[in-house]
């Protein structure tokens, strides 16, 4: 598997590479990793030039050196350009090399960027034994852009949740843990602090709620290159008692603020199919967010969640407080959520590797 490594700050594609991992060797595949982003943290320019030889010099030797020994080689990319480095490494090596290809691409359903480098993408769909996406949205405009023969090896997998870690929990005694307030409606978001995650819409969206209800705390967790301009947006608009930036927490720490939190809210401007959406509804917590990428292919009823429109903070303040005054039935929201764990996910991947290794082998 090549793909990238948890880090602090790290994303989905991060998340969706190690639970992939992990649980497909639950399952008993054999699986080695390629990290393509160093595991720790480094200076920003040293940190680029990693990244850079892992994703070209350094895959190239491994391709070159161990490519033989793999039935399938799997690469996780994303965009932009940087992202996409891996795929087209292995695309190029593989059509050298014929070893199975499979890439899985995580990037937002972005037309525009999928035109401009149509070329690089048709090198890879004629290297690709099978191209994940996760998002539906994704899929369609693949058709639109390459034709039937590109749809026709572009296949869907969606991002998921460990059940085994996002379940459902006392809420009490998760805020006292926590040291939140036991009376107030919570609403948390999750989300590295980058402008295309829309946090400046959903702090502006507080000035509408608390002028219709005061008991409100908006917890934000993340870092990022944003969040200077964010800490002093609450500044300016006086939310300091009911926003708070409370910096990155650790993954294994993030149920405990899904099950202290009424609300999860996700205000981004684009997206894939977030990890967060899903490890949310894991622990049975309502949805409110953007109607981008493939969020709409998920919160498919308001069972679920509720939807509105990018960079919009009234329509967003607006679900929020509808959102706060529903009663949801949380254990269909954690039933619904069972069919996108990791361990379901890895089940359907490996009858896409055994298709793959099963006709390629007669």
């Amino acid at each position: 598997m090549v793909g990238t490594v948890k880090t602090r700050g790290a994303g989905g594609m991060a998340t969706h590479t190690e639970e992939l991992i992990t649980h497909l060797r639950k399952l008993g595949i054999t699986v080695e990793h390629y990290k393509t982003a160093p595991a720790k943290e480094y200076p920003k320019v040293i940190d680029k030039l990693l990244r850079a030889y892992t994703r070209t010099i350094g895959l190239s030797i491994k391709l070159l050196k161990d490519s033989k020994n793999f039935d399938i080689v799997h690469i996780q990319a994303s965009g932009p350009l940087g992202g996409l480095l891996p795929a087209i490494i292995g695309a190029v090596w593989r059509k050298l090399l014929r070893f199975n290809l499979i890439v899985t691409f995580h990037y937002r359903p972005d037309k525009e960027f999928l035109k401009k480098h149509k070329r690089i993408f048709d090198l890879i769909f004629s290297q690709a034994e099978v191209f994940f996406v996760v998002s539906q949205k994704q899929r369609e405009n693949i058709t639109e852009i390459f034709g039937d023969k590109a749809a026709q090896k572009t296949m869907l997998t969606y991002n998921g949740f460990d059940s085994n870690i996002f379940h459902p929990m006392d809420k009490r005694l998760c805020r006292e843990k926590l040291g939140l307030p036991v009376q107030k409606k919570i609403i948390l978001n999750v989300a590295n602090m980058y402008p295309v995650k829309g946090h400046k819409y959903l702090i502006e969206s507080m000035k509408y709620i608390i002028n219709h209800r005061r008991d409100i705390l908006l917890v934000i967790v993340g870092d990022g290159p944003s969040r200077d301009e964010l800490e002093e947006q609450v500044k300016q608009l006086q939310l300091d008692e009911c926003v708070k930036l409370i910096g990155p927490r650790p993954h294994s720490e993030i149920p405990l603020w899904m099950n202290a939190a009424d609300l999860f809210v996700l205000s981004s401007l684009s997206e894939g199919n977030p990890t967060v959406m899903f490890e949310a509804l894991g622990v049975g917590l309502p949805f409110v967010g953007t109607a981008v990428g493939g969020i709409p292919e998920i919160i498919i009823s308001k069972d679920y969640g509720l939807l509105c429109p990018p960079k919009d903070p009234e329509c967003l303040a607006e679900k929020i407080l509808i959102a706060l005054n529903k009663e949801w039935d949380r254990e269909k929201i954690r039933k619904y959520a069972e069919q996108f764990t990791w361990d379901n996910i890895a089940k359907r991947t490996l009858e896409v590797y055994r298709t793959v290794t099963t006709k390629l082998n007669e």
